[in-house]
């Protein structure tokens, strides 16, 4: 690797380097050593580059090309955050994460890179919980349509102002009619009840609401669907604390979700992501300066969250990211460039650690000179020049100090992960999964009485209601026509029994008589 620097004294130069970091990276309190600074290319010895504990909640960035090593420095974060006792999320896009739970085998070269650095290697595995958006083995990760909110379902579906109302007025109606949400198939039979069989009475008590809406509405559901909502969307929900779990060493669990077949389907990987960003927020208590993370998440490939996101949507994790640390939550991106990161969001980010860029096109090396200017600037390197230069496993790094200040920046000499840098066989996935406690616990389908059942019996109910009500109508108008017949009837009758009474009266008989006996005289 190429580093530029000033021609001068070498070993009173080297000293005066490692002096500049030494003092840059020394912490009062707890910290993760990442590895060692490099000047011209060569690892200096025990100067380390450290993260203090403290400032983990600050976010961060860990960004650069294919293959330079950005899993393997998440790696080594989640693990020395777990050995510190912090719980760790990791969003494990390419499946190669699932090893933290085995110790490294060792190697010639990690023995040398330790040595170089300054620091022993020790392999060890880490207490690991898999989970699961789809039908990969798991812990199932379920959210309710109740949770999410009328809001945050507005914002993920990317719905007019207008249609954002109806949902919510959909929403309210269910509240105050106690229907739970709680899976897409509710939210449907809400959208065609209203303008459907209950049309009259929710344009009685909340206003009318157009079915053209409701249309648009189920028509983006559906594609939300399409991407694995339905799987998402449900019961038992995810409880957010059991991802702070601690083991009986206490060691933080590192919390594994397998996204490995859903790269296709980002809009399920951001509905996912914002729904758990929401729901931390909303139900950890406030830790103030506690001194260490509660929780640490790391999103990897983390442009497709913001390449689904849309305005509403990028300015509600704006929002969330700048107010969670509060939370004693720290969010670690992972992507390919810092340019995927919308600046919002890169302005909060505290640690950097930048690995090499390539620079193939003019867009590229216009990339590379944006990304350069987001770190401090330093005397020992031209930073556009070292991004392009930099070996595997080799990264800029910036990380806060424990008063808030951004340390000297260090071409860094990365230390190697203790844990296995590759996959769990089938057999090893197998045993581990066996012993999770909270695959019994969130595994079980649960489908409960909800707005979709609730509705159809009220439908039915109506519709039972109604069809007595037209028996009775259709009886009592029987009965009515049964009446008239026999009054008239009765009429007739009582008409030709005064008739006879008439023609067969002695009077009538004699009159008959005599008119009779005349004729024949």
């Amino acid at each position: 690797m190429r580093i530029f620097m000033p021609n001068f004294n070498r070993m009173a130069d080297t000293q005066k380097f490692f002096d500049h970091i030494t003092q840059g990276y020394t912490t009062k309190g707890d910290s993760i050593t990442l590895g060692a600074a490099m000047l011209d290319g060569e690892t200096i010895t025990n100067a380390l580059v450290k993260v203090p504990l403290k400032t983990m909640n600050r976010h961060g960035l860990i960004a650069g090309a294919t293959g330079t090593g950005k899993t393997k420095t998440l790696q080594v974060l989640a693990e020395n955050l777990s050995e510190k006792g912090v719980p760790v999320l990791l969003m494990d896009m390419k499946g190669d994460l699932s090893g933290i739970a085995q110790p490294s085998p060792g190697h010639p070269k990690i023995d040398e890179r330790h040595e170089k650095i300054g620091i022993p290697f020790n392999a060890q595995k880490f207490p690991v919980e898999v989970l699961s958006l789809s039908e990969q083995a798991g812990v199932r990760l379920r959210a309710t349509v109740s949770e999410f909110g009328p809001v945050l379902i507005s914002r993920i579906l990317n719905v007019s102002e207008t249609q954002a109302g109806i949902i919510s007025v959909l929403f309210k109606y269910c509240d105050d009619n106690k229907l739970p949400l709680l899976d897409l198939k509710d939210f449907k039979k809400i959208l065609q009840y209203a303008t459907g069989e209950g049309k009259d009475e929710i344009t009685k008590h909340y206003g009318r609401i157009s079915p053209a809406s409701t249309g648009a509405i189920l028509r983006k559901i559906v594609a939300l669907e399409q991407q694995g909502g339905d799987m998402f969307f449900g019961e038992k929900s995810f409880d957010t604390d059991d991802l702070l779990r601690v083991d009986e060493n206490g060691m933080g669990y590192i919390n594994i979700v397998r996204l490995t077949d859903i790269q296709d389907r980002p809009k399920l990987f951001s509905t996912f992501m914002l729904c758990l960003l929401a729901e931390v927020y909303s139900t950890f208590p406030e830790q103030g300066d506690s001194g260490r993370p509660e929780l640490v998440i790391f999103i990897d490939e983390a442009h497709l969250i913001f390449k689904e996101a849309n305005d509403a949507l990028l300015d509600q994790i704006e929002s969330i990211v700048k107010l969670i640390r509060s939370k004693g939550v720290g969010l670690y991106f992972v992507t390919q460039n810092p340019t995927d990161v919308p600046d919002a969001v890169l302005s909060q980010l505290g640690l950097k650690i930048q690995h090499a860029l390539r620079a193939f096109t003019a867009k590229d090396r216009k990339a590379i000179k944006l990304t350069a200017e987001n770190y401090p600037i330093s005397e020992y390197y031209k930073t556009d020049e070292v991004l392009t230069s930099l070996g595997i496993g080799e990264a800029l790094v910036s990380v806060l100090n424990e008063k808030g200040i951004p340390t000297p920046l260090a071409a860094t000499m990365l230390r190697a992960p203790m844990s296995r840098m590759d996959v769990l066989s089938d057999e090893e996935l197998k045993d581990l999964l066996d012993d999770s406690k909270l695959i019994p616990v969130y595994n079980e389908e649960i489908d409960r009485e909800s707005a979709y059942e609730l509705l159809n019996e009220k439908i039915e109910t109506a519709n039972k209601e109604e069809a007595k009500a037209k028996a009775e109508k259709e009886k009592k108008a029987a009965k009515r026509s049964t009446s008239r017949r026999s009054s008239s009837s009765r009429r007739r009758s009582s008409s030709k029994g005064a008739l006879e009474k008439v023609l067969t009266s002695p009077t009538v008989i004699r009159s008959v008589l005599g008119i009779l006996t005349k004729l024949i005289k």
